[in-house]
């Protein structure tokens, strides 16, 4: 007798009966207005809720009606909500709440946070905020959007995250402390999403500011994971950001991948990179081949293909989304119906559903008012207009009012199957989960513009047109604006890194650049002549260098504020440079001694090298110890235990600090990382989004304001 395996039959018995029990109500203008006025009811409760019971904290806990800090401690919450204010059309609030933000001048704070979640949460929401305050009558600066002290916000906090990643592969740790970098034993293990979330946010940095450094970094760290990718096209879990080695090897769509996926497409689109499209349609081919049954996606081993979890992943409900942008609705659709009977199952998707067994994982069976799904919804109703779309969403609101309201705000769902609460309300419910379904219901808000309209702003690059639609939201749903990258990112692209890179070493030179100035123009004193006169002669404190300089010297004058500015914007302070005369005239003696050419030296006379520190004498004093050369303290180190060894070689030492401009040349330097074959085939980018009058806006080709008037 043959068996049909019993995942088929229940996945079969699912869709017929989810096909089964709709019966599919009309929706007219009125009824859809009052569902998104019951949205907007939903987020004002949840929003006064925190503003009342948890400001400052980071979340709301709305059991308990108070709050905590969770991501590090920066009112999450807050900056979160800063754009939903903008969709909604509430400009005052917006406007009161962009001055409480910026009360914080920047984020120097002694704190260990996730690289991934600051960069979606508060990057993101910073760099919407920043692109919306044009629509809430703010008073802008000049030179907006390429300027604005949002924007210099999101750039301190971006300088600080980029520490994570000097690493050899080039992928980001996944925590970083937000003053002094990388902590100190901080493991190199990161999630694959952790790696490939940052494009969005980063090229929206550089595309205003005109610093390329953040774009390249998170570009590089897609081309590190496209490059260790396996022999039949599948990413991993885990991976260490120090070696490329995979720790966790199953690939899948969901948890520790999902916004990596997301990324190649909605990058591609909203930096016009078609190399990033062509990525993600390998790894879908591959996605399809190995990971695609019946319309679920399922856990596999990455090497070879074979499954491992046959489960779903409430964090999976992203993925029709993502093909409603690529053209494929059809099949996002089919996908949906099937995420969408497990809501109906329960009343809403848990985090773990057992495709084998019917039933919600007993380990993870919370919803934490998660938007993935209704995210899905919105996609895919403004792409089809279907309305079972609309009865999806409904039920979803449903849901969440009737069990995860309480009087303080909206509560996490611990357990799907009876509904018990838990006391947490994450950002995303109000960053997210209510703007998802606010836009389902609002098809005529401004972020749904097909590119029928725009606006002209005047820009320092002249007239720029803006507000055209095609709006890519980030995985934290906040709206990025494509055209506005365009008003900055052409006039702003001249600027020279290594440039930069050397204004850096000037600077660090700077207390040094008297005797540097001295002893290379003192052409009648030769090295050689330096080592014949006596001792006394050579022993020239930095000090006498600077009162004995003569008058026809040339120096470099900077001034005491050098006029410089760090990548975050801020004046660079003058630094003292460590380097000594001693450490010049070694480094010349040692060059002179162990030279590999044969100009003024005689090889032969020479059979090894020299330790310059066994050639400079310090001046002796009777009261004073004399210190051994390194030659002989090398030695001696090798006496000691090898407990005393590894503390003095312990982490208690000064580390190197992370230079962005320094790690950003090494990069380009190395290149670690091919040129994708594809960087060049823009037809890869003729999706549904954006549309023909968005293209052609991106593209330069503005209409001017009579054309906009007719």
């Amino acid at each position: 007798m043959h068996f049909v395996p019993r995942i088929h039959i229940y996945l079969i018995t699912v869709i017929s009966l989810s096909h089964l029990c709709y019966t599919i109500r009309e929706y007219k203008k009125e009824d859809i207005i009052k569902l998104r006025e019951e949205v907007r009811e939903m987020f004002q409760h949840a929003y006064d809720s925190y503003l009342k019971y948890a400001y400052p904290y980071d979340e709301l806990r709305p059991l308990s009606c108070d709050g905590m800090d969770t991501w590090g401690s920066y009112s999450l919450t807050l900056i979160d909500s800063l754009d939903m204010l903008v969709i909604m059309g509430n400009y005052t609030e917006f406007n009161r709440v962009v001055d409480i933000v910026l009360e914080r001048k920047d984020f120097d704070t002694d704190i260990n946070v996730s690289v991934f979640e600051t960069n979606i949460r508060i990057i993101g929401g910073l760099l919407s905020a920043h692109l919306l305050s044009h629509k809430s009558g703010m008073k802008l600066e000049p030179g907006w959007p390429c300027n604005g002290p949002l924007l210099r916000l999101a750039e301190d906090v971006a300088h600080r995250l980029i520490a994570a990643f000097d690493t050899t592969t080039g992928m980001p740790y996944g925590t970083i402390n937000l003053r002094s970098g990388v902590p100190p034993g901080e493991t190199s293990i990161t999630c694959t999403a952790g790696v490939g979330t940052f494009i969005i946010e980063f090229g929206t940095l550089s595309r205003l500011t005109g610093d390329p450094l953040y774009e390249e970094v998170a570009y590089n760290a897609l081309k590190a994971l496209y490059h260790h990718r396996s022999p039949i096209g599948l990413v991993g879990n885990h991976i260490d950001v120090m070696t490329g080695r995979w720790t966790a090897q199953d690939a899948g769509i969901g948890g520790g991948v999902d916004s990596y996926f997301e990324y190649l497409v909605k990058g591609a689109i909203l930096l016009e990179r078609p190399e990033l499209m062509s990525m993600f349609n390998e790894a879908r081919a591959n996605i399809d081949k190995y990971l695609k049954k019946d319309d679920w996606y399922v856990w596999a081993t990455m090497l070879r293909g074979h499954v491992t979890l046959p489960v779903f992943q409430s964090l999976e409900s992203y993925w029709p989304g993502v093909l409603s942008l690529i053209g494929e609705s059809d099949t996002a659709m089919r996908i949906i119906h099937n995420y969408h009977s497990v809501w109906k199952q329960y009343g809403f998707t848990p985090e773990v559903y057992n495709l084998g067994t019917g039933e919600a994982s007993s380990s993870r069976e919370s919803y934490p008012l998660r938007p993935e799904l209704i995210e899905s919804i919105m996609y895919l109703y403004r792409e089809t207009r279907d309305p079972i779309l609309l009865q999806m969403g409904e039920d979803i609101l449903r849901s969440i009012q009737h069990s995860a309201w309480t009087p303080c705000g909206y509560a996490t769902i611990k357990d799907v199957r009876d509904h018990r609460k838990e006391n947490r309300m994450e950002s995303f419910f109000l960053a997210e989960t209510t703007k998802y379904l606010y836009l389902l219901f609002d098809p005529d808000n401004f972020i749904h513009n097909p590119g029928v309209h725009g606006t002209v702003i005047d820009t320092p690059n002249g007239e720029c047109i803006v507000d055209v639609g095609g709006y890519i939201f980030n995985t934290e749903a906040h709206p990025i604006d494509p055209t506005m990258l365009y008003c900055c990112h052409e006039a702003r692209q001249g600027i020279n890194i290594s440039e930069v890179h050397r204004v850096y070493q000037m600077l660090e030179e700077e207390d040094n650049i008297h005797f540097m100035t001295m002893i290379d123009k003192a052409t009648e004193k030769t090295v050689t002549q330096m080592i014949s006169e006596p001792m006394e002669a050579q022993t020239i404190t930095e000090t006498d260098t600077l009162r004995d300089t003569s008058k026809n010297e040339v120096f470099i004058k900077t001034e005491t504020r050098t006029g410089y500015v760090n990548i975050d914007g801020t004046e660079r302070e003058k630094t003292k440079n460590e380097t000594k005369l001693s450490d010049v005239l070694k480094d010349r003696i040692n060059n002179f001694y162990n030279k590999t050419d044969n100009e003024d030296t005689n090889q032969e006379n020479f059979t090894e090298k020299v330790d310059v520190d066994d050639i400079i004498i310090p001046e002796k004093h009777e009261d004073k110890l004399e210190l051994p050369s390194s030659t002989r303290a090398k030695e001696t180190m090798k006496l000691l235990p090898k407990v005393i060894l590894d503390f003095l070689n312990n982490d208690w030492k000064t580390k190197h600090k992370c230079e962005p401009q320094h790690m950003f040349e090494r990069m380009r330097r190395e290149n670690k990382y091919p040129i994708h074959p594809d960087v060049d085939k823009f037809e890869l980018l003729l999706t549904p989004v954006p549309s023909f009058l968005q293209r052609i806006s991106l593209a330069g080709e503005f209409l001017n304001k009579k054309q906009l008037e007719v």
